[in-house]
């Protein structure tokens, strides 16, 4: 998945007293803040070995009318497309702001949900709720231009603005609408289809009228996009020998559209089977993130002769122009329950490692969230 950026700190903290001036005392209250880092860089598919959790301390006061404020956090979103960041290199690294590499033994960062409880930034009070970038962290340091927007009570439940009403949800609606410009009956493929983005696009064709097959790796995850999430059909990938006849097989009359959440082997098996003027939004490539030896190798004679475009994008491009429509649409499409949401989440700072872990073990089931309270205060 896709996300903004980054600029925050971890802090810490416990009360104390100290002396100030002739026996003045001031109060100052610190709170001891778990935050993650990496140990260092890898190239591969990241285990739990390679995270550590470190403790800090910082004074939750902030000076009046300055543009600093203490968030705790409340939800933290894991992303996919984070793993680039946390290579020695990726071409990713270069190219846009949030994808910047990250340091090891220094915070990672992501979108996140939050509570103010500390302000000097008079557009922000104590006890706001904001959805914004924010360390893997209790608690962080954050400048206004963190903060995407305020969050007002609404009928939604808080999580659905890091998924469905969120970046993902808004991936999944201009990838598939804007980019993909489908058409009602045309047949579209999508890989990672129980992943955050994946599920939604599959349910956004079906809504407008396409036929959609999805592609996962485990039968329950077959059943669970036909029986819930209502795609015409779906295939295990993992019990496929050949991609390429597994797809003439689902589609006899071809592929129109392609949704790429993997990139890879089946990547190139979709080329071989689109129609003229296929169109391929490529919205991300975690079979490649994980395995350099996976990249795929295109059969560009197919790419001219068929006119397939293949089109890459990052959501902030287009969210000036379509964020608007997408929450008047998505949020109806809630309303009615013609649209399904699927949350995978966890408890608690300790368990991110496991949960980033798992998005390329393909232990998850939508979006994966983790939880960093009990109880929202």
């Amino acid at each position: 998945m896709q996300a903004f950026i980054f600029f925050c700190q971890p802090v810490e903290a416990q009360e104390q007293a100290e002396q100030v001036g002739k026996g003045e005392i001031k109060k100052k209250m610190e709170v001891s803040n778990k935050y993650i880092v990496i140990k260092h860089h890898f190239e591969d598919a990241p285990k739990e070995s390679d995270f550590e959790i470190k403790t800090e301390t910082l004074d939750l006061s902030v000076e009046e009318g300055s543009d600093d404020m203490i968030v705790k956090n409340l939800y933290i979103s894991i992303n996919p497309f984070q793993i680039n960041r946390m290579k020695s290199f990726s071409a990713s690294q270069d190219v846009i702001s949030y994808s910047t590499r990250i340091t090891p033994g220094r915070a990672i960062d992501g979108p996140g949900i939050g509570k103010v409880v500390a302000s000097g930034n008079n557009k922000f009070v104590k006890g706001d709720l904001v959805l914004g970038v924010f360390t893997w962290a209790e608690y962080c340091l954050v400048k206004e231009r963190t903060i995407m927007r305020k969050l007002e009570p609404s009928e939604f439940p808080l999580t659905y603005h890091l998924g469905v009403l969120g970046l993902g949800g808004m991936t999944a609606y201009v990838g598939f609408f804007e980019l993909c410009k489908p058409k009602r009956g045309e047949k579209v493929f999508v890989s990672a289809a129980c992943g955050s983005i994946g599920s939604l696009v599959g349910q956004y064709a079906k809504l407008f009228g396409c036929y959609v097959v999805g592609c996962v790796g485990s039968q329950n995850k077959v059943a669970f996009l036909k029986d819930k999430l209502g795609f015409d059909d779906a295939f295990n990938y993992k019990e496929e020998i050949d991609q390429s006849s597994t797809l003439r097989r689902y589609f006899p009359e071809g592929i129109d559209i392609y949704f790429d959440n993997v990139g890879g082997k089946m990547l190139e098996a979709v080329i071989g089977n689109m129609n003229t003027f296929g169109r391929v939004a490529v919205c991300g490539a975690t079979s490649e993130y994980i395995d350099i030896r996976k990249r795929a190798s295109l059969d560009l004679v197919n790419v001219i002769y068929k006119r397939i475009t293949i089109q890459g994008f990052l959501t902030p491009d287009l969210m000036i122009h379509h964020f608007q429509n997408f929450m008047i649409k998505t949020s109806n499409y809630l309303r009615t329950g013609e649209l399904q949401v699927t949350e995978d989440i966890s408890l608690g700072i300790k368990s991110i490692p496991s949960a980033f872990v798992g998005l390329f073990n393909g232990s998850n089931i939508g979006k994966k969230i983790v939880k960093l309270v009990e109880e929202e205060e």
